[in-house]
């Protein structure tokens, strides 16, 4: 089983061992502006960081945050060389934790192209929004 560490607060260290993982998956990029001040601002109101850590390594994490009324799943990842052994259902897992224990209903995203992660939301009740599109606006 894997052991998945909650946090609240975000040290140099960790943030950098985050982005590697964000990075080596392809769930950051520069227009997301995932700074450690921004992270941190979101973990000293209502965010938590869901990491796992593998021989003092972090090969998976996700971040959460919510508005009162939805809990927010950001940035699920999990290392290449550690898929498929049940981490990310466990970051999952824990995060729903979290928001059944707040009332909130859980809501992410997931691209369209990423069938592993969609057959992994559908798997633990994520449906499709119908009649929704994302749409955002980076520049302000």
């Amino acid at each position: 089983m894997n052991q998945i560490i909650s946090c609240n607060s975000l040290d140099p260290q960790l943030y950098e061992a985050i982005m590697q993982v964000w990075h080596e998956t392809g769930v950051t990029n520069p227009a997301r502006v995932d700074s450690l001040q921004a992270i941190q601002h979101s973990l000293e109101h209502t965010g938590t960081l869901l990491y796992c850590e593998i021989d003092n390594q972090v090969v998976g994490v996700v971040w959460v945050n919510h508005d009162y009324r939805r809990l927010y799943i950001h940035h699920m990842a999990v290392l290449p060389a550690y898929q498929n052994r049940g981490i990310g259902r466990s970051l999952l897992a824990e995060a729903l934790k979290i928001a059944k224990s707040t009332g909130y209903q859980a809501k992410l995203e997931v691209h369209r192209d990423n069938p592993a992660a969609r057959h992994l939301y559908a798997s633990l009740g994520f449906k499709d929004l119908d009649g929704y599109i994302t749409m955002i606006k980076r520049e302000l």
